[in-house]
């Protein structure tokens, strides 16, 4: 009895695909549970006011454990970004700052590449988070609102401000 041994045949590109699908990085989504919102130099103070609402249990320290400063990030948000800020310009000096009537918030801000990276918790003697830091490259930031502890709901406004 002869055996007869399969002919396997690798068509087209299913097996590159299936390679990179195994070992393709998530992607943070692109898309904002609060919307998009652009600025440029001397922006109107409403154009940098956003409204939003805490709530999740994805641990921000997921998508990095320190900053570019090496501050800790912490705090638990939606695994989407919060809102997505567009600048169109170098900003030298700004203020992103959370008012949620001083319940205990965090900010995690990553762009404009993925590995940029700043983080907030809280400030002065408020619970609320903040971040104010130096040279802002135009482009485009992923904002997350969120709070020392998971599945929390808060109401929040978000302010940014140039200095």
């Amino acid at each position: 009895m002869k055996y007869c041994r399969p002919r396997l045949q690798f068509r087209g590109g299913w097996l590159l695909a299936l390679l990179t699908a195994i070992t393709a990085t998530p992607v943070i989504a692109e898309t904002a549970n609060f919307g998009t919102f652009n600025l440029s130099t001397n922006f109107d103070q409403a154009q940098g006011t956003l409204q939003g609402f805490t709530g999740g249990s994805y641990s921000l320290s997921a998508i990095s454990n320190r900053d570019r400063d090496q501050k800790t990030c912490i705090g638990f948000a939606d695994p989407n970004p919060d809102h997505i800020m567009v600048l169109e310009k170098d900003f030298s000096q700004l203020t992103i700052q959370v008012d949620s009537n001083n319940t205990d918030t965090t900010l995690l801000i990553q762009g404009p590449d993925n590995t940029t990276i700043r983080c907030g918790d809280d400030t002065g003697k408020s619970k609320d988070a903040s971040v104010s830091d130096r040279d802002w490259k135009n482009g485009t930031y992923r904002i997350w609102v969120g709070t020392f502890n998971p599945g929390v709901k808060r109401d929040y406004t978000l302010t940014v401000e140039q200095q």
